[in-house]
């Protein structure tokens, strides 16, 4: 059987929701065009929800490796269809590490395999949504 995810929308205000996921975690959805706006929108959460899912695999990859991690930042720039449904047509993906010793074929693999294989987010996209990725790394 499948793994089954849930998460209910809770109507608060004009666009606003509280949103609550299986896991308890509350969070606050809303549309950034309404002033006073208190919360991520759901193209924003599918971006952090790609963010979340890649950069937590790579984490787990280097791990396995045994590689030197000090700290992670993973930047995600989407473009949209300008026609509905705005669906991301591109997205590009930074990875900014941190750690004295890293090698860059091993973060390179790290990010090859979550992509291609672990990272579902990633696989839930249209197929026609363009992925480029690059890798930094940063001081210690």
């Amino acid at each position: 059987m499948a793994d089954r995810l849930n998460a209910t929308l809770f109507w608060e205000s004009a666009l606003r929701f509280s949103a609550l996921p299986g896991s308890g975690h509350r969070i606050t959805v809303d549309s950034p065009s309404r002033p006073g706006h208190a919360g991520p929108s759901p193209m924003e959460l599918l971006l952090i929800g790609v963010a979340g899912c890649t950069a937590m695999d790579v984490v787990a990859i280097l791990e396995k490796m045994r590689e030197p991690l000090a700290g992670l930042d993973v930047e995600v720039t989407g473009e949209r269809s300008r026609s509905n449904p705005k669906y991301f047509t591109s997205m590009s993906i930074v990875y900014r590490l941190r750690g004295g010793g890293l090698a860059r074929e091993k973060v390179q693999r790290a990010v090859e395999l979550s992509h291609s294989t672990y990272c579902s987010a990633l696989a839930s996209l249209r197929p026609d949504c363009k992925v480029t990725s690059s890798i930094e790394f940063l001081g210690g």
